[in-house]
């Protein structure tokens, strides 16, 4: 075999090799999943959140404790002083008959008392009280809404990182490919100088071309090895465990905009998280609001109190003992001021979250007309890059033949060749950036994370582009 022919045929053997090098879209995504699994474990962000998530069940048990009866305990015991002096008092006793205007005194100094009081009560109407329960049971959606929406960050964090360690990965084996075949290139360059069938430029270009994809190769085994990092840290996973690879086909979506809107105003998880800042906001103002309302309480307490020891007339003992069950009424009837003050402020912030909630449906309505144009156009921007990289292909398989019969020079292969290595990357990008589109579409109708990539696996998986 003639060594041009032979040089041609292990060119496309390389080339051949380095499509063959992205893995069957079923290990993918089992990867994929393992590795949102594992950063499900090992993300500080993704904890915090679960650890806020925590407090959910503790504000609900809050909530309901508000409306239980509460008890308390309280005593005391020290030293103390006490005076007692009745004037025009009627004393009566047995044998002594009744006498009028009598006076008592009693007197201990620095003697030892003791007091004790059991008190309990049970709310029956209390506007300020429901309030406070409204905002428990909110702050506890809150808690819940939040865990999610870092599921679905999680997931797009994941997602995002484990295709950017793919392209760079594929974007290193581009270069190989490239840089075995110039380094072919170079040498059948310098072959021929030497038999003097082509002129010394030919080998500068070469060796040109090959020192710049040796350059070029350094910086992507660097962005490879920062991608890897990126994803370690978010799983937790080993170097060798990470196995993302680009994907080879996309699956079309032909779901049209307005059910990709109506799902969106359905289910945002963003909108929902900030419709219970409003109802957070309109519950804190209805607590104010009510601080200036009756409460109505029934309440029962028993206590003692008790001093014992020498005063100024002798030996002395005071003991007090009361016992109360009834209904009390409270009613506020001045603050200063202090209280309209903040209702005013309350007000003031619960216009701020509706303002803030128009503002956030009106991004999230672009962001889905946004998303879904990527996903349309992608589409068709994947098919069309796909013909490029064919076309290109073809291309360089001519200008290899037409340098071989003398009609085209080695800076035209090498020209071909790199419009190839280019093609190949942006039709590999083009399917990225339409399984991000995909996935923040699912985002923003309000899947959970687990589930949008799932539904991203499967646009791997199925038949496409």
């Amino acid at each position: 075999m003639p060594r041009q022919r032979l040089t041609t045929h292990a060119v496309a053997v390389a080339l051949a090799a380095a499509s063959l090098w992205c893995a069957a879209p079923q290990a993918q995504a089992a990867d994929l999943a393992a590795a949102f699994a594992a950063a499900q474990q090992h993300d500080r962000s993704y904890a915090a959140e679960r650890a806020a998530h925590d407090t959910a069940q503790p504000r609900r048990d809050q909530a309901a404790a508000l409306w239980r009866p509460g008890v308390q305990f309280q005593a005391t015991a020290g030293l103390g002083s006490s005076e007692t002096d009745t004037r025009g008092a009627q004393f009566a006793a047995p044998g002594l008959g009744t006498s009028q205007g009598v006076d008592f005194s009693t007197s201990v100094n620095g003697g030892a008392s003791t007091r004790w009081a059991l008190q309990a009560s049970q709310p029956l109407y209390n506007p300020q009280r429901r309030a406070q329960q409204r905002q428990l049971n909110t702050a506890a959606d809150v808690a819940e809404r939040s865990w999610q929406v870092a599921g679905q960050q999680l997931a797009q964090r994941v997602a995002q990182a484990w295709f950017g360690l793919a392209l760079s990965r594929e974007a290193l084996a581009v270069l190989d490919a490239q840089l075995a075949a110039v380094q072919r290139i170079s040498q059948e360059a310098q072959d021929r100088y030497d038999l003097g069938d082509a002129p010394i430029t030919a080998t500068h270009e070469a060796r040109a071309r090959l020192a710049l994809l040796r350059a070029q190769r350094l910086a992507a085994q660097n962005d490879v090895a920062v991608k890897e990092r990126v994803l370690t840290d978010l799983t937790g996973l080993p170097v060798a465990a990470l196995e993302a690879h680009a994907p080879t086909r996309v699956a079309a979506d032909t779901t049209p905009l307005p059910i990709w809107q109506a799902e969106a105003e359905a289910h945002n998880l963003q909108l929902a998280l900030q419709q219970l800042a409003v109802d957070n906001a309109q519950a804190a103002a209805d607590r104010l609001r009510a601080g200036s309302s009756a409460s109505v309480d029934l309440v029962a307490q028993v206590g003692q109190e008790r001093i014992h020891g020498s005063g100024d007339y002798g030996s002395a003992r005071n003991k007090a003992t009361n016992a109360l069950v009834g209904v009390q009424l409270t009613v506020p009837l001045w603050t200063g001021g202090m209280q309209t003050a903040r209702e005013r402020e309350a007000l003031a912030l619960l216009e701020k979250e509706r303002a803030t909630l128009d503002a956030l449906r009106e991004q999230v309505a672009r962001d889905v007309n946004t998303a879904w144009l990527q996903l349309a156009t992608g589409a068709e921007r994947v098919r069309a890059l796909a013909e490029a990289l064919a076309a290109s292909s073809e291309r360089l398989a001519a200008t290899r033949l037409g340098q071989e019969v003398g009609d085209r020079t080695l800076l035209d292969v090498l020209s071909a060749e790199n419009d190839q290595a280019a093609a190949r990357l942006q039709l590999t990008q083009a399917r990225t950036e339409w399984l991000l589109a995909r996935l923040q579409l699912a985002t923003l109708s309000g899947r959970p994370g687990e589930t949008a990539l799932q539904a991203l696996s499967a646009a791997m998986t199925e038949s496409g582009k």
